[in-house]
């Protein structure tokens, strides 16, 4: 007779078993390099000028030498360039911006139009679009050397620039709604605005005269006079036209006729085949 076994099989307790995987709650990143890549650009954007290579892998939270490589690629791209303070923007993000602001009918007819004009030949104007809760400057005719205005690129709230408030005068109660839930009404300046009601009374003077003011609320002395533009076709983003003036020159006479002028520039900058009979 054989003799028995004495061994004996270890069974697994459960806290022997593999963890089920968790699915995980963040979106997979189809392209990971590229994320970083815009990442990089964002940072280099904010900062508003160079940045060394340690200050972009901080910003952006990525390792040196992971930010060392794309910065490579983004710079034999043309994207970003290296100077002796570390990297900047480079001259295809300013083309690209320029082909971005060029695919817009009311961009590419914006100059000639001005220089039309005999009363907005000699001020700055400026079209900007709706990227809520801000503005977004596209196109700036220079009519003077002061130095007026917002540079291209640049953003500005909504409820306090005049361009915006333009915007908000073509808009319904609800979309108006939308704006101002997610504004930041944290005040630019001793003028701007600070609740919803008083951005909702200057929208009702607006539209009763027809184009927006913006008395100092972006810059101190520095006044805005803008109208919305009828978008070209569907699909295209809300703009509005708007002069940019000292506040020593903004008298009501003056903004009066800047008004009424850009009220005939809205008209000319509008879709032929969009007009009524």
């Amino acid at each position: 007779m054989a003799p028995q076994s004495t061994k004996t099989t270890r069974r697994e307790s459960p806290s022997d078993e593999p963890a089920p995987e968790r699915p995980s709650t963040e979106p997979r990143d189809p392209s990971p390099a590229v994320t970083r890549s815009l990442r990089i650009l964002g940072a280099l954007e904010r900062a508003r000028g160079p940045l060394t290579l340690s200050e972009i892998s901080r910003e952006v939270g990525m390792a040196k030498s992971s930010a060392s490589n794309i910065c490579q690629a983004l710079e034999n791209e043309g994207m970003i360039d290296r100077v002796e303070s570390g990297y900047r923007l480079g001259i295809r993000t300013a083309e690209l911006g320029g082909a971005f602001a060029s695919q817009f009918n009311q961009v590419r007819e914006f100059f000639a139009a001005v220089e039309g004009d005999p009363v907005l030949r000699g001020h700055v104007v400026q079209i900007a679009m709706l990227d809520a809760p801000d503005a977004l400057y596209l196109a700036r005719h220079e009519g003077r050397r002061q130095r007026l205005g917002t540079p291209l690129g640049s953003r500005l709230p909504l409820i306090h620039c005049a361009v915006g408030n333009a915007m908000l005068l073509a808009m319904d109660d609800a979309e108006v709604g939308a704006v101002l839930g997610a504004a930041d009404f944290t005040p630019t300046t001793e003028e701007s605005v600070t609740s919803p009601e008083a951005v909702r009374e200057k929208i009702g003077a607006g539209r009763g005269r027809g184009y927006a003011i913006d008395r100092g609320e972006s810059f101190p002395g520095i006044h805005g006079v803008a109208v919305p533009l009828e978008p070209w076709q569907p699909g295209d983003p809300r703009m509005a036209v708007g002069v940019a003036l000292a506040a020593s020159e903004a008298g009501d006479a003056v903004v009066d006729e800047l008004g009424a002028a850009l009220l005939t520039l809205a008209d000319a900058l509008t879709n032929p085949l969009s007009r009524r009979p």
